[in-house]
């Protein structure tokens, strides 16, 4: 185990470029929720896991493993039933009310009536900060959309969508980004488009950024870890590191050793569907 270990710790080295340090700890984590019977319902039990600063982390399992709650667990916008969260050595709750944490969700939940730009300043304001002008001009180059910056957001395609709720999220320059299926609404040439974008973010930002997807193939593309999920109840079941050098490159999933791994990661999802 510590010859893994230290196979695992020095590819984290060699990706986030800095000595491994936690940014997320995960210790014991469970989330229990009263069913309608009065009994509870064990949604996740036992999860460990750390995230190292710098580190792209995605999970994905099958619907109902927990991942989601997780998440949102990590985003306090949950409290689990016992163990501890602690980002930076500090509880969740404290990040996000000193606006330290970025989330985007599937919904984008932009503002309608509000142009780009002025959803880009939006987290100033209710942080109660000056905008920073400067910033937002960054953060639209960064998504490549400096030129929709008087648009609203029905003029915008999903993908541009999208990656505006990303820029969002990295306005007030959070500590760690947390994402929830950004873009499960998307079509499947978009969502690709989309990978390639979200990758050339990360490599630029390098924000500790914990993913949640169906997709195995995203989370092949985009993460340094790839932690899988069980059900019955939400726990870790395996934890691979694809070591794919990618560098924005899509065509990297038509390689024999991306599909091979692909089809490993689904069977372990869906062993009945593989065997179908």
């Amino acid at each position: 185990m510590g010859v893994v270990q230290e196979a695992i710790d020095r590819r984290r080295v060699e990706r986030v470029g800095v000595s491994v340090r936690n940014a997320i700890e995960l210790r014991g984590v469970a989330k229990e929720y009263r069913a309608a019977s009065g009994g509870a319902f064990r949604a996740v039990a036992g999860v460990d896991l750390e995230v190292a600063e710098g580190e792209f982390v995605a999970l994905v399992g099958p619907s109902g493993c927990g991942k989601t709650t997780l998440l949102r667990m990590m985003s306090a916008l949950e409290a689990p039933s016992a163990g501890s969260i602690t980002i930076h050595g500090e509880p969740p709750e404290r990040l996000t009310r000193t606006h330290r944490l970025g989330i985007a969700f599937q919904e984008h939940a932009l503002l309608p009536w509000l142009s780009v730009r002025a959803n880009l300043e939006l987290p100033f304001r209710i942080a109660g900060r000056s905008v920073d002008h400067s910033k937002i001009a960054t953060l639209l180059e960064l998504v490549r959309l400096t030129d929709f910056a008087a648009a609203r957001p029905k003029q915008l395609s999903g993908g541009m969508r999208q990656r505006i709720a990303i820029a969002r999220a990295l306005t007030l320059d959070p500590e760690v980004l947390l994402l929830d299926e950004p873009f499960g609404a998307l079509d499947a040439v978009t969502r690709r488009h989309m990978n390639i974008e979200l990758e050339r973010i990360w490599r630029q930002s390098r924000i500790t950024t914990v993913l949640v997807t169906h997709s195995v193939a995203e989370a092949l593309f985009l993460a340094d870890r790839v932690v899988i999920m069980g059900t019955k109840p939400g726990r870790i079941v395996r934890v691979v590191t694809p070591g794919f050098q990618r560098q924005g490159r899509i065509d990297i999933m038509g390689s024999e050793g991306f599909r091979k791994l692909a089809d490993e990661l689904t069977a372990a999802i869906d062993p009945e569907g593989s065997a179908a």
